[in-house]
C-alpha cells in the first residue's frame, strides 16, 4: 500500500510541475490533544477513537499549488499530511509514529466540471464540503456513514444556486486496498452557503466498501452498503446550524443516524465559538447516542484552543479532550 500511495504522491507532484504557474500555498500545522476518558478509566491523546486519525499530537503540512498555463489557470494540486503520534500502538497494533495523508489529488477545471483524482472528499453529506481535519467535533463520516477522505476520482458542477457532485472511489478510507470494493456517492445542492447563508443538501451511496477506522481494517471483506442521506446548514447573525441524517443499508445492516451541530459566535471578530452536538444512531440491533458539547477560542492568526466534552451513552462514558491548533501560513 505504501508503495502505491509513494507512486500515486510522485505522479501528482510530477504533474504539477509541467505547470508553468508560480502560485502557490504552504502552511504548517501542528497540534496537541490530550484528555481523560472515564470508560478507560485513563488519560488518552486523541479526540474519537485510539484507531482514528483524527485528532492525536501531531505535525504536518497543507500544500496548494494553482496549475496555470497560457490561458490561464487549468487546474489545482493539493497535499496535506501529518506525523501523528499514537500513545496506544502496543494495544492497537499501530506504528507509534504514524504518516496520516489527507488531501493527496489534483483538480482538472473543465467546461462542464472540476474533475479530480486522487485521495480527497467524497460527496456525501456535510463532510462533502464541511473541513473537520483540525476540528474536535465530526460528521457523520466519522460514525461510520462515507469517509472524511477516499481515493478515487470526482466531478463538482456548480450553478448560480447550488451545486451537483458525484464521486467513484475505493470505500477505504484512509488506506489504499483492493480486494473488489468500490463506493459510489452523490449530492446535490440548493444554497450557496457562502452567498446565501444557507444550504440543504441530498446524497447517495452505494457500493461494497470496507469497514476501516482511520487506517484500521475492521473487516477483511466488503460488505454491501445503501445509504440516502440529508443535510442542511443555516447561518443567522452570530448563530450557526447544521442537521444531518442518514439512512439505508450499511455494510450489510440496516441502519439509521442524525445529528445536529448548533454553534454561537462571540466577540469581535468571532473569536469565540460554543457549540452543542447531539448524536442518535442505530445499526443492526444496535442504538445509542452522544451529547457533545465544545469551546473554540482564536488566540490569535496562527494558534486556536479547542475543548469538547462527549457523553457516550453507548459506552456509559465521558470524554474531555483538549487541543491546541497551530497553523502557520509559510509561503
Amino acid at each position: 500500500m505504501c508503495r502505491i500511495i509513494t507512486v500515486i504522491l510522485f505522479m501528482l507532484t510530477a504533474f504539477a510541475g509541467q505547470s508553468s504557474g508560480k502560485s502557490y500555498l504552504c502552511f504548517l500545522e501542528s497540534q496537541f490533544v490530550g484528555g481523560y476518558d472515564t470508560t478507560e478509566h485513563e488519560t488518552v491523546l486523541y479526540s474519537m477513537n485510539h484507531y482514528d486519525a483524527m485528532q492525536k499530537p501531531s505535525v504536518g503540512f497543507d500544500y496548494i499549488q494553482r496549475l496555470s498555463g497560457a490561458m490561464g489557470d487549468w487546474g489545482a494540486l493539493a497535499l496535506q499530511a501529518r506525523l501523528a503520534y499514537n500513545d496506544e500502538h502496543h494495544r492497537t497494533g499501530l506504528d507509534q509514529y504514524q504518516i496520516q495523508l489527507y488531501n493527496a489529488y489534483v483538480k482538472y477545471k473543465a467546461r462542464s466540471a472540476d474533475l479530480w483524482i486522487g485521495h480527497n472528499r467524497i460527496a456525501f453529506g456535510l463532510g462533502s464540503y464541511l473541513d473537520s481535519h483540525g476540528l474536535l467535533l465530526q460528521p457523520l463520516t466519522m460514525y461510520g456513514y462515507g469517509y472524511d477522505r477516499d481515493w478515487g476520482i470526482g466531478a463538482t458542477r456548480d450553478f448560480s444556486r447550488g451545486s451537483f457532485s458525484v464521486t467513484c472511489t475505493t470505500g477505504t478510507g484512509m488506506p489504499l486496498s483492493f480486494n473488489g470494493n468500490y463506493f459510489v456517492a452523490g449530492r446535490g445542492s440548493y444554497g450557496v452557503l457562502a452567498q446565501d447563508n444557507y444550504t440543504v443538501g441530498i446524497s447517495f451511496a452505494y457500493g461494497k466498501p470496507l469497514e476501516t477506522i482511520g487506517y484500521k481494517k475492521m473487516m477483511t471483506d466488503p460488505k454491501k452498503t445503501f445509504l440516502v442521506g440529508c443535510d442542511i446548514a443555516y447561518f443567522w447573525n452570530n448563530l450557526e446550524m447544521r442537521v444531518e441524517a442518514g439512512a439505508g443499508e450499511n455494510r450489510d445492516e440496516e441502519s439509521y443516524a442524525i445529528l445536529g451541530r448548533f454553534g454561537l459566535l462571540l466577540y469581535d471578530e468571532e473569536r469565540m465559538k460554543i457549540e452543542a452536538q447531539p448524536v442518535y444512531w442505530k445499526r443492526g440491533s444496535e442504538r445509542s447516542y452522544e451529547l457533545a458539547g465544545g469551546a473554540t477560542w482564536k488566540l490569535n492568526t496562527h494558534t486556536t484552543l479547542r475543548s469538547m466534552y462527549i457523553y457516550d451513552a453507548f459506552k456509559n462514558g465521558n470524554r474531555i479532550v483538549l487541543q491546541v491548533y497551530w497553523y502557520y501560513n509559510l509561503l
